[in-house]
């Protein structure tokens, strides 16, 4: 294998502090060389419309997986909440790092938490997701839309077209901004979406010897949770367009899985929300756990909720 390869990445600051930090620990561990390779994706082109409405979060991946395809670059770091449920024929999963912290912030120049928000206070999210738990807390807010990377985010908070947005606490830490969270949703108030907080590494399904020095990055625990949580959305069809949230945490060798699931078209439907613990000790069992809480949803009556 050769000691130096190079890594697509998107050019948001948060994108490329990820790739930085898989590039020193390549160095640091594995002894590989790696330059970055910046790209622009057709996800952070369009800011005018909501993912779910041209093409979903696969948006920022598919101009990686080319650089990869056309052996302009040999890794794409992404954020795995970003990474469709089902890859592309010819690539695959490397290794999953170590979640950052999986919930969700928030955030606001002039209130505490959600509970201090005046009544029809504008929160700011274009996460389906987010809309659909902020609303099943908070009925009276106006949820309005907010795209574009983390800091332009911030901007248009600050510039006071908000009152408050929320955004996943992994990114605001990971740039050195948790002094901008005022609280953090636990997951019982708010579950976060599959793979949330966790990096994933993706090469050519072909780049065997790549791949075997890559799992040397590898966190088995946040693989098999991301793995359990990945298995509900795949089961059901899950994308952006489909307010679906599933998030796994370990007690001792069992993995308990919470999903939840709400109404992509009328916000006030009640939300399905369903749990299972068991003994998870490799992938197999992990996306057997996930589509067993799918069935759980799908008990709680998910199919009224899903897409035709």
């Amino acid at each position: 294998m050769t000691t130096s390869i190079t890594i697509a990445t998107r050019e948001s600051r948060l994108a490329l502090w990820q790739a930085e930090h898989v590039q020193a620990r390549l160095a640091s561990e594995l002894s590989l060389t790696a330059t970055l390779l910046g790209m622009t994706t057709r996800g952070d082109q369009i800011l005018d419309r909501a993912l779910a409405k041209v093409g979903g979060k696969g948006l920022f991946v598919k101009e990686l997986e080319t650089a990869l395809a056309e052996g302009r670059a040999q890794l794409a770091v992404h954020s795995l909440k970003d990474v469709p449920m089902e890859l592309p024929e010819g690539f695959m999963l490397a290794a999953v790092l170590e979640r950052e912290d999986p919930r969700d912030a928030f955030v606001s120049n002039d209130y505490a938490s959600l509970a201090e928000l005046p009544e029809g206070a504008v929160v700011g999210s274009s996460s389906l997701r987010r809309v659909t738990q902020l609303l099943n807390l908070r009925p009276d807010l106006r949820v309005e839309p907010l795209r574009g990377n983390l800091d332009t985010r911030l901007r248009k908070l600050d510039e006071g077209g908000y009152h408050a947005i929320v955004l996943a606490a992994a990114g605001l830490k990971r740039l050195g901004l948790g002094e901008r969270v005022r609280s953090v949703f636990e997951v019982e108030q708010m579950l976060p979406c599959a793979g949330q907080g966790a990096l994933g590494l993706e090469i050519r399904a072909d780049a065997a010897a790549l791949g075997e020095a890559l799992l040397q990055l590898n966190h088995a625990p946040t693989l098999l949770a991301c793995e359990a949580e990945r298995a509900v959305s795949r089961t059901l069809g899950g994308s952006c367009s489909l307010p679906l949230a599933a998030h796994a945490r370990w007690q001792g060798s069992r993995l308990l899985l919470d999903a939840a699931l709400g109404h992509a078209e009328v916000h006030g439907s009640p939300l399905l929300r369903f749990a299972m613990a068991a003994e998870v000790g490799d992938g197999a069992a992990a996306r057997a756990l996930g589509q067993q809480v799918a069935a759980g949803l799908r008990e709680l009556g998910a199919g009224a909720y899903l897409p035709a």
